[in-house]
């Protein structure tokens, strides 16, 4: 297994290459260099015609310097547009002026658009409806503050109500205070009345409330039990009105979860406020369910906790979140989940950000008809499962899970080269090692191709590209082969915060990084890259591509419906659902096989245009496999040559 952990005088190009088609990988990207000596390859040799219908070609776009935004979020919409939110953009300046920010961008035109964004959606979840309409939850509520610059000590407070008449609203500021000390809540919160157990028992009412010192001193400290009173209540009911606080203290402050909740109108490039969450959430996961419903999981909540298994369902019919207590099941942040063809969930282990080490970092399958659980072992590294790519190799009907790099729990600069592969249609499913991929690296982005290959691209081998570590690969992996595919190198270093999606027209857009630090010596503030990179697969160079010249705007699964192609080599057709991706998350993307049949020439006669011909495409009955929702159809030659992609809902 390649591990390894970077070092900081050194800048990564290519380094370690090992495994599959090395010669050609290092005929693509460049031989290894110093920093002295800069990157070898010239742009005359990487727009060589031959090089590109080898190994591809990138492009830097620079969107319209007011429309520069520090997006972490990226999803492609069924107008063909790229949404680019960014919200507070990881910026705590940005957060405290209000300046939350969401940008429409047009990849055909270069039209922007800026989009007024309600509340700050940093580090929120996001899933496709079956409208097209783009579901957004949760977000920042507050940013996090590090150990060195706390002044007052600060925590959870449980407020307990043993009243059993009525609940209890406490303001904002109100005073609580222990041991002589005083304290001042910073929201309001509402205590439920005390109720009575099954067994008799009586049981308080009880919400959890940030605090801050009055004053700042270590005194205000509290670790271990201590109960505090309630001041700004009547004085006759402290008895039964008081709060409990164990962990008051001078730490790190984490991020605060937020309870927003929105549907991106693809119509009207708004933000519809819907039902709040029950739960707020801070790097939470959303996944599809049958009939269009959406289950969000994990996240911080407002007080920065970790939520340990409280997750809950949006239905688009009322437009409102519930809990879902039947499915109470702990995650990490940002756990990569899959949906699978018979409704079942998978887990591939991959996550980002916050959890402890011990704890839900198991891969395995999670039925959500009785909530039960099947461990799926195998994985190598599995204590490098943070801030890996986890993808469904393509087509979806093999229901193969693959799972590259990944790095250590928190800020570890350790990562690992490991490229696993499951295949969950066995019955005792298990990883199996596939290759090490060429470098260790954290941070990459894979991205379903029309032609079934999957691009993995950037990445850094040390924590969010420390020491100058950022991984300027990329390749392509063939599931058919096993083989990884060399190809042209990106040129921007992309690490934590980046993104990437496949466009309708066949390339890959590539945006983000957010890097500590702008030197070898890390001494020097990094800088959020807002540059865009395209990718353009070799296919784009391999001749004329197959044009699809009529399809239906809508279809149904289980049924077979006509495409008209300007070619009578079509071999193949993919369905490719849009891609919604942050922090290397993205349980949206997948491609979808449809049987080709051609139709019988009698019938070419008819067509309007000479040489077209029609074909009866089928589409698989599972709503798993194919949730209901906007689709990129492509047809393939025989040479796999993709089409552009033709717009179609699946009902």
């Amino acid at each position: 297994m390649n591990r390894r952990k970077p070092r900081p005088l050194r800048r990564l190009r290519n380094a370690a290459l090992t495994g599959v088609a090395v010669a050609a990988l290092v005929a693509a990207n460049g031989p290894v260099v110093t920093e002295a000596a800069g990157a070898v390859y010239t742009d005359w040799q990487r727009n060589q015609p031959e090089y590109k219908a080898q190994f591809g070609h990138w492009e830097v776009v620079e969107l319209p310097e007011e429309h520069r935004a520090q997006a972490v979020h990226a999803a492609l919409l069924h107008t063909g547009k790229v949404l680019l939110i960014a919200g507070s953009g990881n910026d705590a300046e940005d957060f405290a002026a209000g300046t939350f920010r969401t940008i429409v961008w047009d990849p055909t035109t270069g039209d922007t658009t800026e989009v007024p964004t309600p509340e700050d959606l940093f580090c929120s979840g996001h899933a496709y409806l079956p409208n097209g309409n783009l579901l957004i939850a949760g977000g920042t509520r507050e940013y996090e503050v590090l150990a060195d610059d706390v002044d007052r000590a600060a925590g959870i407070l449980t407020v307990k109500n043993e009243r059993h008449d009525r609940s209890v609203t406490l303001a904002a500021g109100t005073r609580f205070t222990a041991r002589g000390l005083t304290y001042v809540s910073t929201a309001d919160v509402t205590v439920p009345p005390a109720h009575t157990m099954p067994d008799g028992t009586r049981m308080a009412g009880q919400r959890d409330v940030w605090i801050e010192a009055q004053d700042e001193g270590a005194e205000y400290e509290v670790v271990g039990g201590q109960q505090f009173q309630v001041e700004d209540v009547d004085p006759g009911h402290r008895d039964d009105l008081y709060g409990q606080g164990d962990t008051i203290t001078l730490e790190k402050q984490n991020y605060r979860g937020l309870d927003a909740s929105y549907e991106f109108d693809v119509a009207t490039e708004t933000y519809r406020e819907t039902g709040r969450l029950t739960e707020s959430r801070w790097y939470p996961t959303l996944v599809g369910l049958d009939g269009g419903k959406v289950l969000a999981v994990s996240g911080l909540d407002e007080h920065g906790k970790i939520l340990d298994g409280q997750n809950e369902v949006y239905d688009p019919a009322t437009r409102e979140w519930s809990d879902a207590p039947e499915l109470f099941r702990y995650f990490p942040t940002y756990p990569g989940l899959h949906r699978l063809a018979d409704g079942r969930v998978f887990y591939s282990g991959a996550n980002t950000g916050y959890g402890p080490a011990e704890e839900g970092r198991q891969p395995g399958i999670w039925d959500l008809t009785d909530n039960s659980w099947q461990d799926v072992p195998g994985l190598r590294d599995p204590e490098f499962n943070e801030t890996a790519a986890s993808f469904l190799l393509a087509p979806a009907q093999d229901q193969k899970v693959a799972v590259v790099g990944g790095g250590g729990v928190g800020d570890s600069e350790e990562s690992t080269a490991r490229f696993d592969v499951v295949d969950l249609d066995e019955a005792d499913p298990r990883f199996e090692a596939l290759v090490d991929y060429p470098s260790p690296a954290r941070y990459i982005n894979a991205v379903t191709l029309p032609d079934d290959h999957t691009l993995l691209t950037g990445g850094s081998v040390g924590y969010r590209g420390n020491g100058q570590t950022d991984v300027h690969l990329t390749t392509r992996f063939d599931p058919q082969t096993g083989e990884l595919l060399p190809a042209a190198p990106n040129g921007v270093g992309r690490n934590y915060h980046a993104t990437a999606i496949l466009l309708p027209d066949g390339r890959v857009m590539t945006m983000g990084s957010d890097p500590l630090f702008s030197d070898d010596e890390n001494t020097m503030p990094g800088h959020f890259e807002t540059r865009i990179e395209i990718y353009s697969p070799p296919y784009l160079f391999a001749g004329e591509r197959p044009q699809i010249t009529d399809a239906p705007d809508e279809v149904v699964r289980g049924t077979t419906f006509p495409v008209t192609a300007d070619t009578e080599s079509v071999a193949a057709a993919r369905l490719l659902r849009p891609s919604a991706v942050t922090h290397q998350t993205d349980a949206e993307q997948r491609s979808v096989a449809l049987e080709v049949t051609p139709r019988p020439a009698v019938h070419d006669a008819a067509m309007s245009r000479p040489g077209d011909v029609t074909y009866d495409l089928s589409l698989p009955v599972e709503e798993g496999l194919t949730p209901s929702g906007w689709y990129m159809l492509v047809v393939l030659d025989d040479d796999g040559v993709p089409s552009a992609a033709r717009w179609v809902h699946v009902a």
